[in-house]
């Protein structure tokens, strides 16, 4: 909106202005509006398996309907303000008159410096200069388009083998700051002990009968092959060792493992293991719950190997007659991204698929739809890949960044794309440069802001922040490679069609111009009409 009301002109009425605005970028801006929603509702709905990724969503949906209605209300009252002190010839910062440039160049420099305004070509503007004078001449070189094509496609080679190595996010300490006990602990455990997983939780959460020699079969054998810390199974050999047989009635076992094995100093620890539960006068106790704990001898391949030992123990729990469980803190990790592979690419493609029937609703150009399609695909694909060989796995944080992506790149690319298709009359060259100096430009400087935001992020020292400005910076850097390198490149020699609409010897036709004064109170308008 700020770029488009800089190409205005200032002896315009104010209300023609943020009309010539409104038309030049609310339709776009709506557009991208509404692919934000579209992202962040899919994200919040019951497609997504991770609960903090629907509440950051579905706070980041309200936050882009606010910042929606901000723009149409406040932001451009301050535009019609500022057009009001510009008709008056007044500093846009300071509300004084600015005075004229024979009288301003005998004030001091420091005035001159306040009260500095550019002129209303935009030629001082230094990065229009540099797109106008240098850079769109340089992309669109012939020469410089295949360097172009070229690096595209170690793009796509470097995301390709990126994106065949994306692993799942499970390690808990990346959940807190970097220099904490917990990160020294997991760094000790990885280099000493990473051939054992960690300490799983059997729980028996139900009676069982523990007496019974097929029950105490059944527990043996699902805790075969684990290191153990197990009071059944010291028990048993307890019973063994006394010469008095292991299946014994409900009593004697009871009485036996409360009053003898647990008063045995080497055994007291397993106290805090067992839960006896009363029955009635003059019985002995039930137990009612009890836990054994389990360790596992694992290769290199860990998380893989305890995802499928935690859903081989899973399975076994449905269909055992002991009732048990298992729970480590680190299960919590293993089941949250499950599905987080899958859950951005699903979003990336249906969030495409309403591009592509929003595109066709407003009648848009349809090769402008499959574009747009075509470079959100990329550049999620570019930012999946170039974030894990940057050494950023799968967790939330990562999922977040990739459904934001979508989003991003719209805004940067979309007004690039419909200004292009929407040309008529020249080259497809001078038109990716009229382009990149119309929309270029403010991507540019949105990129610029975007990136500045991002360097204070750098500075926090936690896990979680630093994968969002990893995922966040290649999310920007693919989004202006984008759309200042590949898009003015390819459009040069790849359709829409610059031919339609252009008729042979249109050029030397004369065109009368009628120039139409008119005066009112507070202006002069100089009126060009084409006849």
């Amino acid at each position: 909106m700020l770029s488009s009301w800089r190409r205005t002109r200032e002896d315009q009425h104010v209300k023609e202005r943020v009309a010539s605005v409104f038309e030049d970028v609310m339709l776009r801006f709506s557009g991208s509006t509404m692919i934000h929603l579209m992202t962040l509702g899919l994200a919040a709905s019951p497609l997504t398996n991770m609960e903090a990724v629907r509440l950051f969503c579905r706070t980041a949906a309200l936050a882009i309907t606010i910042s929606y209605i901000y723009m149409l209300s406040f932001y451009s009252s301050c535009l019609v303000f500022t057009g009001y002190l510009e008709t008056r010839y007044r500093h846009g910062c300071f509300c004084r008159r600015v005075p004229k440039p024979d009288r301003l160049d005998s004030k001091p420099a420091w005035y001159r410096c306040l009260m500095y305004t550019p002129n209303s070509s935009g030629d001082c503007h230094l990065l229009l200069g540099c797109v106008r004078h240098c850079y769109g001449d340089w992309i669109t070189n012939t020469y410089v388009k295949p360097f172009v094509v070229l690096l595209y496609l170690v793009y796509i080679s470097f995301g390709l083998m990126g994106f065949l190595q994306v692993t799942q996010g499970s390690d808990p300490s990346a959940l807190v700051a970097t220099d904490t006990a917990t990160v020294l602990y997991t760094r000790a455990q990885h280099r000493y002990f990473s051939s054992y997983s960690p300490v799983i939780g059997f729980y028996i959460y139900e009676s069982a009968p523990y007496w019974n020699a097929s029950v105490q079969r059944d527990l043996l054998e699902y805790a075969k092959g684990f290191q153990r810390i197990s009071w059944l199974e010291a028990y048993l050999s307890y019973l063994s060792d006394r010469n008095q047989s292991t299946s014994q009635p409900r009593e004697n076992f009871t009485r036996t493992l409360r009053h003898s094995f647990l008063h045995e100093p080497q055994f007291a620890h397993f106290a805090d293991d067992i839960i006896f539960a009363e029955r009635g006068q003059g019985e002995e106790p039930d137990v009612a719950a009890s836990r054994i704990f389990l360790v596992a001898k694992t290769t290199e391949n860990k998380r893989e190997e305890m995802s499928v030992l935690l859903d081989t123990l899973r399975r076994l729990s449905l269909t055992s007659r002991v009732r048990f469980l298992i729970f480590n803190p680190s299960f919590v990790y293993l089941d949250r991204y499950a599905t987080a592979v899958s859950s951005p690419l699903r979003h990336s493609l249906l969030a495409v698929l309403f591009l592509l029937g929003l595109s066709s609703l407003v009648v848009v150009e349809p090769l402008v739809s499959l574009w747009l399609g075509v470079t959100l695909l990329s550049v999620q694909f570019g930012v999946l890949g170039f974030m894990t060989l940057w050494g950023v796995e799968m967790d939330c944080v990562s999922v977040l960044c990739l459904i934001t992506a979508l989003g991003h790149s719209a805004d940067c690319s979309g007004p690039l794309l419909c200004g292009f298709a929407s040309g008529r009359g020249e080259s497809r060259t001078r038109w990716v440069c009229l382009v990149l100096e119309r929309h270029g430009i403010p991507s540019l400087q949105t990129l610029v802001c975007y990136s500045a935001a991002l360097v204070p992020i750098c500075a926090v020292r936690s896990n979680l922040t630093r994968t969002l400005f990893r995922c966040l910076t290649l999310t920007a850097g693919c989004s202006a490679l984008h759309t200042l390198a590949f898009l003015p490149t390819l459009l040069t020699f790849l359709p829409p069609s610059k031919s339609r609409n252009h008729r042979p010897g249109r050029e030397g036709q004369r065109q009368e111009v009628e120039c139409v004064e008119m005066n009112d109170s507070t202006r002069v308008v100089d009126q060009i009409t084409t006849v």
